[in-house]
């Protein structure tokens, strides 16, 4: 399923903020490695996960620079994460951020993720780097570190 999107869909349906992928392999904080690594594997088992194009894009940014992983194994994890349900960047999905961003005035790349939740029909985008509970088109951000 890895490129296609299907609005609407299953509400249990979860999107993952790159934060989560990036926490599964950073062993500094093993509490939330381990909450990381738990997400991640239910939502394959489950196949109720979705990324997007962008978060795989800064996952490998991190993961070969932040956390030193080389890119060959970071290159493999990805391949992993693209079998869970993948959102593609767009023009009108550029245009729809923009206007979460002036909106809700949040960051742009924050909002692009949350475009991207609500484009693939998921109502809980896991993150931690949005304010916790907070609803934007529908899209509720949960922090599953907290």
């Amino acid at each position: 399923m890895a490129g296609q999107v299907t609005p609407g869909g299953n509400a249990q349906r979860s999107f993952l903020d790159t934060n989560v992928l990036v926490y599964a392999d950073d062993p500094r904080d093993s509490a939330k490695q381990t909450v990381a690594m738990g997400i991640i594997a239910e939502h394959l088992r489950r196949r109720t996960g979705v990324v997007s194009v962008q978060v795989l894009q800064e996952y490998f940014v991190a993961a070969t620079g932040k956390l030193r992983l080389s890119a060959d194994l970071t290159k493999r994890r990805i391949e992993v994460f693209a079998t869970l349900q993948v959102v593609e960047s767009t023009a009108a999905g550029v245009l729809a951020a923009i206007d979460i961003h002036r909106l809700h005035q949040i960051s742009f790349w924050d909002a692009l993720i949350l475009e991207s939740a609500k484009r693939a029909g998921c109502r809980v985008l896991l993150s931690e780097d949005m304010r916790h509970g907070q609803t934007i088109d529908g899209v509720r951000v949960v922090n599953p570190f907290l």
